[in-house]
């Protein structure tokens, strides 16, 4: 079967699948929100439109939030910010992070702080001092929710890892005398379909390598490479045009020695090899999701 023909079938099914933690944890969320203040929701700054989850407001209905985009540091700023000022359109408190770097949360304390202003007003009116902010934290998996925490506790406070579903259950966590979080595990909505959203979640690694063909994963990768970024494609592969995407492959796996016996190309080690250097971040400055997508 041509990859042509290939990729026509997957985009033709919507992919059905929601597993059951994810489920577990949205019913979970609900129970505890009459305890939640404000919410942090979490997107990557590469994916600001594919990772952000579609009805997140049937989760977490009219609490306040801010919409934190991590990884910062890998995106394509300036493709980025245009989705900075969309989300800023639309109403959303927009705070950008880098989380591999010290991170300066003063913007985020001050905007927490700020959102918290008319429920401290009412409890003074009422003669109540302030309490502490209990904020509820949510993304799509592998967004860095779990490495936002541990810098804002300063030290490891829950596990980290770069795919999904390291976190599996709800946990309070106390982060200063003023602010308390509830981590959620990494949830997503129950029908992916939306082919290039499920793409773009694939590629950057926020669900799971067996949802989609990763043929499919990987040839998208190399063409939204080739369309945006060029030249970061050559400089890590030699790569500067896709025709066949086989030959593309071949010479991916020659120029890394992914060879079997008879100097065949292993194509299941070329595809290890797109698949790990997108995870280990060898392609940075990188931003899948166009605004001028949005039609």
């Amino acid at each position: 079967m041509s990859s042509d023909n290939k990729k026509e079938g997957v985009n033709k099914i919507g992919i059905n699948w929601y597993p059951g933690h994810m489920a577990k944890a949205r019913r979970l969320i609900g129970e505890q929100l009459k305890l939640v203040d404000i919410v942090y929701e979490i997107i990557d700054a590469r994916i600001p439109y594919s990772s952000k989850i579609k009805d997140i407001d049937d989760i977490i209905k009219n609490k306040p939030r801010i919409l934190i985009m991590t990884k910062y540091d890998l995106c394509d700023q300036k493709e980025t910010d245009k989705w900075v000022n969309y989300y800023q359109n639309k109403g959303y408190n927009v705070l950008k992070l880098n989380l591999e770097a010290k991170p300066n949360f003063k913007p985020l304390f001050e905007m927490t702080d700020q959102l918290m202003t008319s429920q401290n007003q009412k409890r003074e009116q009422k003669g109540m001092l302030k309490r502490k902010t209990r904020v509820l934290i949510v993304g799509i998996p592998n967004v860095g929710k779990s490495t936002l925490i541990n810098r804002l506790v300063g030290r490891k406070a829950v596990d980290v890892g770069n795919k999904p579903g390291v976190t599996k259950q709800l946990n309070w966590i106390r982060i200063n005398e003023r602010l308390e979080l509830l981590d959620t595990p990494g949830i997503l909505w129950p029908k992916l379909d939306n082919q290039k959203v499920a793409l773009n979640l694939a590629s950057l690694t926020a669900i799971k390598e067996e949802i989609l063909p990763l043929f499919d994963v990987c040839e998208y990768i190399l063409r939204t490479l080739l369309k945006y970024y060029p030249d970061k494609l050559k400089e890590r592969y030699g790569i500067t045009e896709i025709d066949d995407i086989i030959e593309v492959m071949d010479i991916i796996g020659k120029k890394r020695g992914c060879l079997v016996k008879g100097g065949e190309v292993d194509y299941d080690k070329v595809i290890n090899i797109i698949m790990t250097d997108i995870k280990n971040n060898y392609f940075k400055n990188i931003t899948f999701d166009r605004i001028d997508s949005l039609g």
